[in-house]
């Protein structure tokens, strides 16, 4: 049986690996290939599948060289801007990507994030690192409780809904915006706010996981910030382009904020450094699904969707029927 010839444009965990060498015909970069680069392996070694992660930008300009050979482009993530969907729906090329098999992992991180920002983890380790040697009196170095505050979810799809469950294991009252409400079944017990803004200032702590878009570019900003209650803290394991960061550094050091924990930013890998010299921020450099278990299923999933569509049947996880 002749293997799919397929290009690999990201680096993968060892297993993933193993399994591109067993099930197909393809070449293992030892470093992330940009959109061009992509396409040209493409033409060269003639493939029928992509894949590609957010390393791998894929514009109107390179999607519209795509050759007809070119069957599917499968991104290990569930976001998707990286690529220009639209410009892949016009040319007739399959894009999938990888959802649910990241929800539990990313909403872990955005827990992580929460425990951490509200409870000065980045100061207390860095005490810890820096040698102590200074008694801390009732009154000093003290974080916030998390247990029976209010938080508010922008974006309840599967991973705000999983930060829900793991929010109400710390008595958690639950408020959540959404472009639609949810049937009861899945809100379990979360209020729905259809006005974002009339939920912000109800907010002890905000988490987004809201996708990126035109409509939620910035949706974070000055203004929605100044809603929240004063010393509320902010966590964002979505997408840094939600965010209007000027703003954010201006709430965490004028104390609008009481902290906040960031896995993801608007410029990545070049992070705004000011988000570094703020001891009331926990960084992350964009981890939300870096466990070995999620990151195979990923890359498994993505390989799914390519011997699916390679073999004439349909995709697995298409963002277009």
């Amino acid at each position: 049986m002749t293997k799919a010839r397929i290009v690999v444009a990201t680096r993968l965990p060892v297993a993933v690996v193993e399994r591109i060498g067993r099930d197909f015909d393809a070449i293992i970069p030892d470093h992330d290939l940009d959109g061009e680069t992509a396409l040209q392996d493409v033409i060269a070694r003639q493939a029928e599948g992509l894949l590609v992660s957010g390393k791998t930008k894929l514009t109107a300009e390179v999607i519209g060289q795509a050759p007809d050979h070119l069957k599917i482009v499968a991104t290990c993530s569930v976001g998707f801007d990286h690529i220009d969907v639209a410009a892949a729906r016009r040319r007739g090329l399959v894009v999938t990507n990888t959802p649910d098999v990241l929800t539990d992992c990313t909403a872990d991180m955005a827990f992580l994030l929460i425990l951490a920002a509200s409870r000065r983890a980045a100061e207390y380790e860095q005490t810890m690192r820096k040698g102590w040697r200074q008694a801390f009196g009732m009154g000093e170095f003290l974080g916030l409780s998390v247990s029976g505050k209010t938080l508010g979810i922008l974006g309840m799809g599967r991973i705000g809904q999983a930060v829900a469950r793991r929010a109400r294991g710390f008595g958690m009252t639950i408020l959540y915006s959404n472009r639609h409400r949810l049937p009861a079944d899945l809100e379990q017990g979360a209020e729905y706010c259809a006005d974002f803004d009339a939920m912000l200032p109800r907010c002890d702590i905000l988490s987004v996981h809201a996708p990126a878009s035109a409509e939620t570019d910035g949706i974070i900003n000055a203004r929605t910030l100044a809603l929240l209650p004063r010393g509320a803290v902010f966590v964002n394991t979505a997408r840094g382009k939600l965010v209007d960061e000027e703003a954010l550094i201006a709430a965490l050091q004028n104390g609008q904020l009481f902290a906040a924990g960031l896995d993801v930013f608007r410029d990545e890998p070049q992070f705004d450094l000011r988000f570094a010299t703020l001891p009331n921020v926990f960084l992350c450099p964009h981890m939300g699904s870096a466990t070995v278990e999620t990151r195979n299923a990923m890359g498994f999933r993505a390989l799914d969707n390519i011997a699916a569509v390679c073999a004439g049947k349909p995709p697995i996880d298409p963002l277009w029927r």
